[in-house]
């Protein structure tokens, strides 16, 4: 059964920091383009960040700097570790898994930043 879990959200204060984690079955991880999307309520879903299977990264301006994507192929979990968090980062993050022809999606995790 193929899954995608995410975990590690929550309410943090501006300035702080929270761990993502997803944690990826039922797929051959290594082969698949790992992402962190997002969505704010009345927006559309965004790219936050995505790690190639051999580990290039791609970041959204909005959080360069900030936010770091890796990836732990024997624990086919990917993270994303968010840093110097704003107001401007609430929303559902999703993790997402890639490969031509598939693209699955996890359940979300909110992380919210509010003082």
């Amino acid at each position: 059964q193929v899954q995608l879990v995410e975990s590690g959200g929550g309410a943090v204060q501006p300035g702080g920091s929270l761990r993502l984690s997803c944690a990826a079955s039922g797929i051959i991880f290594s082969m698949y383009t790992m992402g962190w999307y997002r969505q704010a309520p009345g927006k559309q879903r965004e790219l936050v960040a995505t790690i190639t299977s051999g580990g290039n990264t791609n970041y959204a301006d909005s959080v360069k700097g900030r936010f770091t994507i890796s990836r732990d192929n024997g624990k086919t979990t990917v993270y994303l570790q968010m840093n110097s968090l704003k107001p401007e980062d609430t929303a559902v993050y999703y993790c997402n898994a890639a490969l031509i022809g598939l693209n699955l999606w996890g359940q979300g995790t909110q992380v919210t930043v509010s003082s």
